[in-house]
């Protein structure tokens, strides 16, 4: 199915963001996603009631807008290494080879690993965490402004 039908079948219209060629998912309750160009993920609608649940994210980066009507209902990012449930933000999300990094710039979001120790971190604004493979604990830091401006021009921010 081409992205344009998945989109709409979701209740989200796909297009490209002027002057690049990175994708934007608006969807009816308000959800924005921004992809990185390259960037490799879908959407998914668990329950089937044609609204989003969740991006499974499996490599490059995406930008999140989650207004609260779509933080009610428990928005996640699903990566190989974390799952990024929302609370009403903006955020952006990278899969780089083993690690997939978080970022606020507005809201919470909490992040847990997908296996091994899953205990969850919350982030705040100008925060991030880095997650790997593994058991140790999640470290939340707040990133260097140069860090987060790197991975939000990436996304046209």
């Amino acid at each position: 199915m081409s992205g344009t039908a998945l989109a709409q079948g979701i209740g989200c219209v796909l297009q490209t963001a002027a002057g690049s060629q990175r994708q934007i998912l608006r969807c009816r309750d308000g959800l924005t996603v921004e992809a990185e160009v390259g960037a490799t993920y879908n959407l998914v609608d668990q329950d089937r009631d044609t609204r989003p649940d969740a991006v499974n994210l499996q490599g490059r980066a995406i930008f999140i807008d989650s207004p609260p009507q779509s933080a009610r209902r428990g928005f996640q990012i699903m990566t190989p290494q974390a799952i990024a449930a929302v609370r009403g933000t903006q955020w952006a999300v990278d899969v780089s080879g083993a690690r997939t990094s978080v970022f606020v710039v507005t809201g919470q979001v909490a992040v847990r690993r997908v296996s091994g120790n899953t205990r969850s971190v919350s982030l705040g604004p100008g925060e991030g965490v880095d997650v790997e493979a593994g058991t140790s604990p999640l470290v939340v830091r707040r990133w260097p402004a140069p860090r987060a401006a790197a991975l939000l021009a990436r996304l046209g921010r």
